[in-house]
């Protein structure tokens, strides 16, 4: 039995729809908890924050056609704050993600990171929480996925499929099985908008415009993307060294 780890936010529906792997247990959890049970082995493949990966590459081994990015603005991670953004010093971030706060770092560099709960010139939120943020907060927003485009001109990826080192029965068929339900739920939009409307509680038509955004295909701008977080971060100091990818054996690496 492969335990797979599910990130327990909308932005799974399209890559977990209707996914169909004999000898599955699905696991659900924030990145940050998904993060916590790979590295403790009681999971044993999960999309996790594409930072553990780094702070981990030397354990860790990657599904090479999986992630999740988008190419600008993403809607659910998002920066709020009534200051001009070159004006914050100090942000409220959430506990639920590694990736965001080590790209919130890289994009606004020297300042204070603080608990959710503690003032701060502005607060960091993610997933359902940021896209309930953009219904009930009129103070202005800010999407961290458009800021990293701006300055970079590459993809944003904030998550990776991995495994622990010698894990490797079962990844092949789990990852076509992701890359056929991706594919089913993109020649199905409206019906994965009214499932993930039904499960997650947004409106079908938001859902549809949010999924469009995502991508979850591993090509070579999104490992150029990828690599290049990496090395704003270790400039951030935030990573020791820049670690490179390293994939699962046995699994083809074609994107």
């Amino acid at each position: 039995m492969l335990r797979l780890g599910r990130i327990s936010y909308a932005n799974m529906a399209p890559v977990f729809y209707e996914l169909d792997g004999e000898g599955l247990e699905q696991v659900s959890g924030v990145p940050t908890t998904l993060n916590r049970m790979l590295m403790a082995g009681e999971i044993d493949v999960a999309p996790i924050s594409s930072i553990e990966y780094a702070r981990h590459a030397d354990t860790l081994r990657l599904l090479p056609r999986l992630c999740v990015s988008t190419e600008g603005a993403v809607d659910s991670i998002q920066l709020i704050t009534r200051k001009p953004i070159e004006q914050v010093r100090s942000v409220a971030v959430t506990p639920e993600s590694a990736t965001s706060v080590v790209l919130t770092r890289v994009l606004l560099g020297e300042v204070e990171l603080v608990p959710l709960d503690q003032p701060a010139d502005a607060r960091m939120l993610i997933g359902d929480a940021a896209l309930q943020s953009a219904f009930d907060d009129p103070t202005p927003h800010y999407d961290l996925g458009r800021l990293w485009q701006e300055r970079t001109g590459l993809p944003m990826v904030y998550a990776v499929w991995a495994c622990r080192q010698g894990i490797e029965d079962g990844l092949e068929d789990l990852e076509r099985a992701h890359l056929r339900a991706l594919a089913v739920s993109r020649s199905e939009p409206e019906a994965l908008a009214r499932r993930a409307s039904a499960e997650y509680g947004w409106p079908a038509g938001f859902l549809a415009r949010y999924f469009e955004k995502l991508r979850y295909h591993f090509g070579p701008r999104e490992r150029q993307g990828l690599v290049r977080f990496f090395e704003l971060a270790h400039l951030a100091g935030e990573l020791e060294t820049v670690p490179e990818l390293h994939f699962v054996q046995g699994v083809r690496t074609e994107a």
